[in-house]
């Protein structure tokens, strides 16, 4: 052909005309260097995520373990209600209520000191009460509250709760380092209260034996008795767990014998 008829640009070159003067191939980079930043942006937005996400499962990690459940904790987790509990109370399960409720030392969830209508506080032991009535009103000027999870009970709803430890733990003998029989405990005979939830039990730690309540079991932390004596002399040192009161009685300086 020759050259006289030949068209002064090509096909491509026609093409990039009618686009601006932007060739296929400019354009193809420009396209792909716009996805490459795209791809760029995208993974460093998972980055970010991914490092909050780290920080976050951390601090979760850092808060449980500061908190970590003892054996009794997650045994009435499991069991709540039946054998539930929040920083240490015992609550009956709902189908249970109708049998074993708080006519039997069931107290409901935000339960105080000061609630003389609930069994599970009126029930217990006049100085007990006095003292920790005494403790709580002081522990508000802090900030702090005391809640009852448990108080009082009665010997149908110690067994129920031992019953529930025996089939938890597998074992007479390692249910009792968690909860009496009828005849030894404590919370029978109106001598002893659960509190939390954990600033309150902190604040009892620190404070308890200025009204006389002192910490009994070093592995209950919320379980609480009166020590008359401790005001003057401290608390006396903790048993390891319960089984090391049921074969021995322990007279307070009541004159009642509290295990």
């Amino acid at each position: 052909m020759s050259s006289a008829y030949r068209k002064p640009d090509t096909c491509w070159q026609h093409h990039a005309a009618l686009n601006g003067g932007m060739t296929y191939s400019k354009r193809a980079r420009t396209t792909t260097r716009r996805i490459r930043i795209r791809r760029i942006r995208v993974a460093g937005l998972l980055v970010v995520i991914a490092a909050i996400a780290a920080a976050l499962g951390y601090q979760l990690l850092a808060s449980s373990s500061s908190t970590a459940a003892s054996p009794i904790d997650v045994l009435r987790s499991e069991h709540r209600g039946a054998l539930g509990e929040a920083d240490g109370g015992v609550r009956l399960r709902s189908e249970h209520r109708g049998a074993l409720g708080e006519a039997d030392g069931a107290v409901p969830d935000g339960t105080t000191v000061f609630d003389d209508e609930i069994p599970g506080v009126a029930n217990l032991d006049p100085a007990l009460l006095g003292a920790l009535r005494q403790a709580a009103t002081d522990a508000a000027d802090d900030g702090v509250e005391f809640v009852v999870n448990s108080g009082w009970r009665s010997p149908e709803y110690e067994e129920q709760l031992r019953h529930e430890a025996v089939l938890k733990y597998g074992s007479e003998k390692e249910a009792a380092r968690w909860v009496a029989t009828p005849n030894t405990s404590a919370h029978v005979s109106g001598d002893a209260v659960d509190i939390g939830p954990f600033d309150a039990t902190a604040w009892l730690s620190e404070h308890g034996a200025k009204y006389g309540l002192c910490q009994i079991y070093s592995n209950e932390p919320w379980h609480y008795e009166l020590r008359p004596e401790a005001i003057d002399h401290g608390c006396p040192p903790m048993y390891a767990d319960a089984t090391h009161t049921s074969t021995a009685v322990r007279t307070g300086s009541l004159g009642r014998p509290s295990w």
